[in-house]
C-alpha cells in the first residue's frame, strides 16, 4: 500500500481514481465552510474581497497607495497570505491599518477554514472592508472559495500580456482584473489591449483596470470600484 495516498497499488489506475475523490472531497468540505463565510458577512453587510496574482505584481504597493485614502471614513483589515516571511503585514502594518499574517509553510494558497478562524478576531470581526492578499500564484488560489464577494486578478506589465490564456480559472472566476506597473509599459513588450481580450474571450465583460502605484494612474478608479462593491453590500448607493 502506498503509504502517502493510501492506495493498494501505485503502479495501477486506482491512485488516479483515489486522488481525484480525495481532492473533490477536500473542495466540497472548503466550500462548505466558505459558504458559511459569506453567510456571516452578508448578515453584517462586511465586504470581502479575495486578491490574485503572480509573485511580484505589486498587490502590497496598490494597497498601501489606496487604503490610506479610505482608511479614515470605512474600518478596514487586511489578511496577508505567504508561503514564508512577514515582510509584506510588516509594510502594510505601518500604515495603522489592521493585519494578520497567515503564512501556509509551503502551500500554495489560503483556504477558507484558515480564513474563518481570522474573521472570528478583532477587528476582522466588525471590519467595513476585509483584503486578503492571496499567495502569489494564478493557479491553486483559484480553485479555493474563501467566502470573498469578489476576486481581484492583477497582472503586471513585466509578467507578459498572455497570463490570461495560460491561466484561465483565474480570470473566468474574477469580478475585476488590474494590469498593474504600466509605468514600466515604455519598457517592456506588454500588449495591453492583446491582454484584454485574451481575458474577455475567458470572460466576456470582464472589468478591466490598468493602473500605476507609481504615477497614481488608476489608483483613484481602483477605490471606486471597491466603494462601489461595498454599497453594493450594503444595499445603498454613494457617489464617490
Amino acid at each position: 500500500m502506498c503509504e502517502e495516498c493510501g492506495c493498494e497499488n501505485a503502479n495501477n489506475s486506482q491512485p488516479v481514481k483515489r486522488e481525484i475523490i480525495i481532492e473533490e472531497n477536500v473542495l466540497a468540505k472548503n466550500d462548505n465552510i466558505a459558504a458559511g463565510i459569506r453567510d456571516e458577512l452578508a448578515a453584517r453587510k462586511a465586504l470581502m474581497i479575495n486578491m490574485l496574482s503572480s509573485p511580484g505584481s505589486g498587490k502590497t504597493t496598490l494597497l498601501e497607495k489606496s487604503l490610506p485614502k479610505i482608511m479614515n471614513e470605512y474600518s478596514l483589515a487586511v489578511i496577508e497570505g505567504d508561503v514564508q516571511t512577514r515582510y509584506d503585514a510588516e509594510r502594510l502594518r505601518k500604515l495603522n491599518i489592521p493585519v494578520s499574517q497567515l503564512n501556509t509553510g509551503g502551500a500554495c494558497h489560503l483556504d477558507a477554514q484558515s480564513v474563518k478562524n481570522m474573521l472570528a478576531n478583532k477587528p476582522f470581526d466588525s471590519s467595513d472592508i476585509i483584503i486578503i492578499e492571496n499567495v502569489g500564484n494564478l493557479v491553486c488560489p483559484s480553485a479555493f472559495d474563501l467566502g470573498e464577494d469578489a476576486k481581484v486578478v492583477s497582472i503586471s506589465v513585466t509578467e507578459g500580456d498572455d497570463k490570461p490564456e495560460k491561466y484561465p480559472a483565474a480570470f473566468a472566476s474574477a469580478s475585476l482584473m488590474l494590469i498593474t506597473k504600466t509605468d514600466l509599459l515604455p519598457y517592456v513588450q506588454f500588449d495591453v489591449e492583446r491582454c484584454k481580450e485574451g481575458a474577455w474571450q475567458i470572460h466576456p465583460g470582464l472589468p478591466v483596470i490598468t493602473l500605476s502605484s507609481v504615477t497614481g494612474e488608476g489608483v483613484d478608479e481602483w477605490i471606486k470600484w471597491l466603494l462601489h462593491a461595498l454599497d453594493h453590500k450594503k444595499g445603498h448607493t454613494h457617489t464617490h
